[in-house]
């Protein structure tokens, strides 16, 4: 499991909010640190895997458990 080291909680809200919200938090994590996210849109599936491509970040981790979706983002750029 990859070391998390900051966690932001969207779970409720919907699209756009959850990639908004990502991106003002990833200005906190270091470069080479991680950010989890945990959502509960289904949209956030495209929708980090898009956010990732554009901003030069790396998707380590995604999945889904009882309709809380996880994502780890390793801020890459």
């Amino acid at each position: 499991m990859t070391e998390i080291d900051k966690t932001l909680d969207v779970k409720g809200l919907t699209c756009p909010l959850p990639v908004l919200k990502a991106k003002k938090a990833m200005k906190d994590v270091a470069r080479g640190g991680t950010l989890e996210i945990l959502a509960t849109d289904p949209g956030t599936v495209e929708d980090f895997d898009v956010f990732c491509r554009t901003t030069g970040n790396t998707l380590v981790e995604s999945g889904e458990t009882g309709g809380v979706y996880r994502f780890v983002i390793k801020n890459t750029s």
